[in-house]
């Protein structure tokens, strides 16, 4: 007996973004975790979620350019399908009421036609290094910003691979002896802040600690300002 064909789904009737904040522990949460409890939160609310064709359907959800596990952020991005015309600002409520402690969805807007992933072009960071020594920091810095290129080395899925940092620098700058704002560029291969921390231990070894990494923003890069990837202007 052959197999009969999956039931095609409907398109979605419309796709909202959520701008959502990863807090205190739950900044120790993979990106596969928050995808789980995503999914709960979404039945738990009675969104009305648009569904994949195939054999194993599944929600429509986007996902782009999520944090590494262990930062915080006030800036993640996610994309829903829905199977019906809703709020956006509705489905933002129903989703906090039942989402998990540490994640709260603080925007909400019908999606623009360009790709979410697209529009993510930059992010600004806060990292904290304690215990640096006073003056440190700020060397180090002016002199990664000094140098034509620095590259550093991390494991990834695909086995260790070379980044020059310094490409992805738009701006760095120390706020204090143990904290600098960082602003860069989100480009293949993708530099991350814990990056530009092992680049800057690479020059002064007396910088020492576990960063404390944030997203503060996270979107289209204007005028050397990261702008809102959910306005529709």
């Amino acid at each position: 007996m052959s197999r009969q064909p999956p039931t095609q789904q409907a398109p979605p009737a419309l796709k909202v973004r959520l701008r959502y904040a990863k807090r205190g522990a739950a900044r120790f949460t993979s990106h596969r975790d928050f995808g789980r409890a995503l999914e709960r939160a979404l039945r738990r609310a009675e969104i009305p979620m648009a569904y994949s064709s195939g054999f194993t359907p599944h929600p429509r959800i986007v996902y782009a350019n999520a944090s590494p596990t262990s930062a915080a952020s006030e800036a993640e991005y996610v994309e829903l399908g829905l199977s019906e015309i809703c709020d956006p600002a509705k489905v933002m409520a129903a989703l906090n009421d039942v989402l998990p402690t540490g994640f709260e969805v603080l925007a909400a807007a019908e999606a623009r036609k360009e790709p979410l992933g697209e529009l993510l072009q930059a992010s600004q960071w806060r990292v904290q290094l304690a215990g640096s020594l006073p003056g440190a920091l700020d060397g180090a810095i002016r002199a990664l910003l000094a140098a034509p290129e620095c590259n550093v080395s991390r494991m990834t899925k695909n086995g260790m691979r070379t980044f020059d940092v310094r490409a992805a620098i738009l701006a760095l700058e120390a706020v204090d002896d143990e904290t600098f704002r960082l602003l860069s560029l989100q480009q293949a291969p993708l530099v991350r802040p814990d990056d530009v921390v092992t680049a800057l231990k690479n020059i002064d070894e007396t910088l020492s600690g576990r960063p404390l990494l944030t997203r503060l923003r996270q979107g289209p890069l204007v005028d050397g300002t990261v702008t809102d990837p959910l306005s529709l202007d």
